[in-house]
């Protein structure tokens, strides 16, 4: 079986959500599958994460964009059996069955935060896209529910299959060494919770600020691991609104290995998001023996199980009492919840995650 795979949004340095699921993906079915022939398609030559090419994976470059894509699948010799994009665009026809990937829509829920280009793009382009496609992959029941709820006609397509992480980096118990190393690095003292994501509003990050302000008696860090999004200027005004400039500390996007540490080191991860597709930096977070607070719509709820603390997104006064409650656990209840979530977290793995995708593609 021939299949096609579209790796530009694997092919990033800086990995974050479809990127790091794209990337990881690739990883594992590359290693899982020796019996297809794979060929990946990309804009530019692969960086070093990427799978080394073999006999059956192998890349070709050539023009991005749409253009560039329907070239390809067209003028193929020989033509793959199936196209699979880890994204939400694909071609508007093409001469093979397709398979794409949605994150999440929550650009429907809060277009507010896009720009109208970005927005009109996502809005109309996943629209087709999924009129295209054979199979479509929700990463969650709740994405599968939103993609219901706003194209209903795809409703017989969509196959669910839950993300995973890098096991041999997320893991408990690490170091205290490691974990000291990283703190002094980013100048963290003492006891902190952290947040891990990039600063724009669908993250509720200033929801999350307002709630730390009501805990600003204890004695705690909130520590934010994220790079600069969109509309990220009124995160830094709020907080010095707030007057907690010295309880709050960026450190804009951190190496994977430093974000193990620093999550490992973590008293409680906290997520308040307005929407969130699946949520891996929970997942990692929870893989560390972090505990978790999260919030209780969406996706999130899914990946945490019975092993997190749930709370209202759009109630600052419900994110403070999570946080509050899992920084005062005595310590033997403390480690309870840290096991809880250790245990929820090993029924994830990226393993998984192309099996699936893998039966998907086979079944085309």
């Amino acid at each position: 079986m021939r299949i096609a795979v579209d790796g530009n949004e694997a092919n990033l340095q800086n990995r974050v959500g479809v990127n790091q699921y794209a990337a990881e993906l690739l990883s594992h079915l590359e290693k899982i599958s020796s019996t297809h022939e794979w060929v990946v398609y990309l804009d530019k030559a692969p960086l070093e994460h990427m799978p080394q090419p073999r006999v059956g994976w192998r890349y070709e470059i050539g023009k991005g964009g749409l253009l560039g894509k329907l070239t390809r699948l067209w003028f193929a010799n020989p033509r793959p059996d199936v196209y699979f994009a880890p994204t939400h665009y694909l071609p508007p026809v093409s001469p093979v069955p397709m398979v794409m990937s949605v994150m999440d829509l929550g650009y429907l829920e809060f277009p507010e935060q896009f720009t109208k280009r970005d927005y009109y793009q996502l809005k109309y382009w996943t629209g087709i896209s999924l009129r295209s496609a054979k199979k479509v992959i929700a990463i969650s029941e709740s994405t599968k529910n939103e993609i219901i709820s706003n194209y209903p006609f795809a409703k017989n397509k969509i196959e669910v299959t839950y993300l995973g992480y890098d096991r041999s980096k997320f893991r408990y118990p690490l170091s205290e060494s490691r974990i000291k190393r990283s703190k002094e690095k980013y100048g963290i003292k003492g006891q902190y919770i952290v947040y891990v994501g990039t600063l724009k509003p669908s993250k509720n990050v200033e929801g999350l600020l307002q709630a730390f302000s009501k805990l600003i008696g204890l004695d705690l860090t909130l520590v934010i691991i994220g790079k600069k999004g969109w509309l990220y200027e009124s995160i830094f005004k709020i907080v010095q609104d707030l007057q907690i400039e010295n309880k709050v500390l960026f450190t804009d996007f951190v190496e994977e290995e430093e974000k193990v540490d620093l999550l490992a080191g973590a008293k409680c991860l906290v997520s308040p998001s307005f929407t969130e597709g699946f949520g891996m930096h929970v997942l990692e977070a929870m893989a560390t023996g972090c505990p978790v607070v999260v919030s209780k719509i969406g996706s999130l709820p899914e990946v945490v199980g019975e092993a997190g603390i749930l709370v209202d997104p759009d109630d600052t006064e419900s994110i403070a009492k999570g946080i509050n409650f899992v920084v005062s656990l005595p310590q033997g209840k403390y480690n309870q919840l840290r096991g809880a979530a250790i245990t929820q977290a090993e029924k994830f793995s990226w393993e998984k995650t192309a099996k699936k995708t893998l039966e998907i593609l086979e079944k085309l």
